[in-house]
């Protein structure tokens, strides 16, 4: 029997994409029903929980909810919370590219700005362990 993988969705925000936020929390939702880290009626944080732990006003994460709401992401259950519906979502696999090289260029960028090189980046990624290499096929 093969073992399930649990992955839990952890919402991140760049501040420097140009992207609003609530349109980041929206990308993200979306990749992770795309990828099975969310499924039909998995719950979503509360707004205000997200918003405290994203360091942002509870109206962008209202915002995002809403909007997600709109197009049959989710539903609100009123008293229980916001949770993933029926509608199937797929990420292809260019826009997926395009996601990765963005947040790749963004980090070599960074790393680069302290003077760590490419090799020593591949190199920490690959001692990270196995879980992290694993997870998406070696590097």
């Amino acid at each position: 029997m093969k073992e399930e993988r649990t992955r839990q969705l952890e919402f991140s925000l760049d501040e420097k994409s140009g992207i609003p936020y609530y349109k980041q929390i929206i990308l993200q939702v979306e990749m992770a029903i795309a990828d099975g880290r969310l499924s039909k009626g998995s719950q979503l944080p509360t707004v205000r929980s997200l918003a405290v732990d994203l360091s942002i006003n509870p109206n962008t994460v209202a915002r995002a909810y809403s909007e997600m709401e709109i197009r049959e992401i989710v539903y609100t259950q009123q008293g229980s919370g916001t949770f993933i519906s029926e509608k199937e979502i797929t990420i292809d696999a260019i826009e997926r590219e395009r996601i990765l090289t963005e947040i790749t260029r963004s980090y070599i960028t960074k790393a680069s700005s302290y003077g760590i090189t490419l090799e020593e980046i591949i190199r920490h990624i690959k001692e990270l362990g196995p879980d992290t290499t694993q997870e998406r096929g070696n590097l």
